[in-house]
């Protein structure tokens, strides 16, 4: 059933900001385990694989998130013919498309899937049919999109009003409508010729580029122009604007094939709850949680004890760092949360306690205005880049394991309970030559102590920041 040229574009550069305090810039929602114990891009992952070769799928991300996409992959499958793009910033979702279509051998020769990696679809059998609907369709000359059939005046999609029949294979697209008030939610639920935009697009490589040429000039100088100029070189020039925006709504020969598969974005805490498994009382409960005669509420808690008492309707979920309480009927409101912690907290919306690197991780135990102390850990063969600091000076405690130092031109073997000082302006680089992880208690000081007083001299993951 697998076609040689049918591509497979997975988008997973996201930070889904409404599932905050879970969710944050450098651990984003299509990262996080929310509905079983594989993440949302490892069951999309998974789910394409039923579709399409390995080597005809391609994740576009980020540079932040690309090595934990990476190590997502190979716990999942080992498969290391799926290719993966990170964007150097975001664009939207048109700028990351075109950068997917790059990628293939032939784009203009070839056909293309193009759906995010958040979503929740039940019935993966019926959603990879609709894939090759769409396919056909597309052969036809159309420009393919999905559409869900709506079951509640929901104000948070944008919707498609559908036009004439094409058979059993869809229907024309007569327009694209943005996120309706609830007054028209609800005359669209009862019209019957309105879907809401699940986001997914199925499209011929060659009639993509032709609307990019006719609709989108100034990208498309750039894709004529990529031989000479990389697309990545340029893309902070690329204009910030949707698939939808860019090239759907303004073209012509439009279809939209009716789901016949169960569908949700879990794009907020409400979804979440709606979709997950709940106890007796109707409360959804995930982590260390005493529940006592709470209903119908959802209650996470990761890295510390939630204690909850007659709670009702209500969303808790409570990080090392961050708890949220907000009613059910207000979930769309996180976002505005979100906007104000920028403003003053920006670190709670940026990165948990625990930050996961390309070599391991670190987690920040705790912090003071002059001094921060971090727990390191280090994986077998791994090591981080060579660096120093402007502004700190750093001890550090071996607690587990070997670690070799190198401090300007000396070279250290630490193992546990032996310490070294990094002074300030000094090279210095941390590795683990051992074959278990390597974990030290880091002690941070100075009068600035965030993560962009690095400079790189030499990094094997390629890092420059």
């Amino acid at each position: 059933m697998k076609k040689k040229d049918f591509y497979a574009l997975i988008l997973a550069g996201g930070s889904g900001s409404r599932l905050w305090p879970l969710s944050r810039a450098l651990m984003p929602k299509q990262l996080l385990s929310l509905n079983g114990e594989r993440s949302l891009l490892q069951q999309t992952v998974l789910r394409a694989l039923k579709a399409f070769s390995p080597s005809n799928i391609v994740i576009i991300t980020n540079e932040e998130h690309i090595f934990e996409v990476k190590n997502q992959i190979k716990d999942i499958c080992n498969e290391d013919k799926i290719g993966v793009v990170a964007e150097p910033m975001g664009r939207n979702t048109l700028p990351a498309v075109l950068v997917g279509l790059d990628s293939s051998k032939k784009p203009e020769e070839s056909v293309f899937a193009v759906f995010p990696s958040d979503h929740q679809v039940e019935d993966e059998d019926a959603w990879v049919e609709d894939l090759f609907i769409g396919y056909d369709l597309a052969k036809k000359g159309w420009l393919v999109t999905f559409g869900i059939k709506p079951h509640k005046p929901e104000t948070g999609y944008g919707y498609i009003k559908v036009g004439p029949s094409l058979k059993e294979e869809g229907f024309k697209v007569e327009r694209f409508v943005e996120k309706p008030t609830l007054e028209k939610a609800k005359k669209f639920l009862s019209d019957g010729r309105y879907y809401w935009n699940s986001g997914m697009f199925v499209f011929e490589g060659k009639l993509f580029l032709q609307e990019i040429e006719k609709q989108q000039p100034e990208l498309w100088s750039f894709w004529e122009r990529r031989k000479e100029s990389p697309l990545l070189a340029n893309y902070s020039k690329f204009p910030d604007i949707s698939i939808d925006y860019g090239i759907m709504e303004g073209a012509q020969n439009v279809a939209v094939v009716p789901a016949s598969f169960g569908w949700d974005d879990l794009g907020s805490w409400e979804a979440i709850y709606r979709l997950g498994d709940k106890d007796e009382q109707g409360c959804v409960i995930r982590g260390d949680v005493l529940a006592l005669e709470c209903e119908n509420s959802l209650l996470f808690s990761y890295g510390s004890k939630l204690a909850a008492v007659g709670l009702k309707d209500l969303i808790v979920v409570q990080t090392r760092d961050a708890t949220l309480v907000i009613p059910k009927s207000q979930v769309q409101k996180v976002k505005d949360v979100v906007k104000a912690l920028k403003q003053k907290d920006k670190h709670l919306v940026e990165a948990h306690l625990t930050v996961r690197r390309p070599w391991g991780s670190y987690t920040i135990l705790e912090e003071g205005e002059f001094y921060k102390i971090k727990r390191i850990e280090v994986k077998p063969g791994a090591k981080l880049s060579l660096q120093m600091h402007y502004h700190r000076s750093e001890h550090w405690v071996v607690v587990k394991g070997t670690a070799e130092v190198i401090v300007e031109d000396k070279v250290v073997l630490l193992t546990e309970n032996q310490s070294i000082d990094i002074p300030k302006g000094c090279k210095h680089r941390l590795s683990n030559p051992g074959k278990v992880p390597v974990e030290i208690i880091e002690i941070q000081s100075g009068p600035y102590l965030e993560e962009d007083d690095i400079v790189r001299f030499e990094d094997i993951y390629g890092r420059k920041k």
